[in-house]
């Protein structure tokens, strides 16, 4: 028996949760070994419900952008920068990508890839597990 009010996915939903699991998974395994960047703490709680398990460090910490990226250059040789897309995210980025410059450009894709597979729906990182949990639609289960 289904057991929800969400429609079912079009094969094209489908696909396109497909590739965004694709890249999410691509993320967690960069992520053992590097930290991801966000902007604040629903971000972390999204990325850790897609199944992120290594370091991810918020931005809104206190300290000025200079200060920030000053320490994170110190303390790691690479970065993921996983800003929302829009336009505070975008100015963000374009302001940590110029100040972490050499640390970022091996996973600048994976923000890009993101951004394209939530297309127009969310601008945000945070969104990302409800706009999957639609793309994928109702899960079957077994009623008693």
């Amino acid at each position: 028996m289904l057991n929800s009010d969400r429609k079912i996915p079009s094969d094209e939903d489908l696909e396109r949760a497909e590739r965004l699991r694709e890249v999410l998974e691509a993320l967690a395994e960069i992520n053992k070994t590097v930290p991801v960047i966000v902007e604040g703490k629903n971000d972390v709680n999204a990325l850790r419900r897609l199944g992120l398990s290594g370091e991810i460090i918020t931005l809104h910490r206190g300290a000025t952008l200079y200060d920030f990226c000053e320490d994170i250059a110190e303390k790691f040789p690479r970065v993921v920068l996983l800003t929302d897309w829009d336009e505070k995210g975008e100015m963000l980025y374009s302001s940590l990508a110029d100040k972490l410059r050499g640390l970022i450009e091996d996973f600048a894709a994976v923000r890009g890839m993101l951004r394209m597979l939530c297309q127009k729906e969310i601008k945000d990182i945070e969104g990302i597990p409800r706009l999957l949990a639609r793309l994928e639609g109702p899960r079957l289960e077994i009623a008693d």
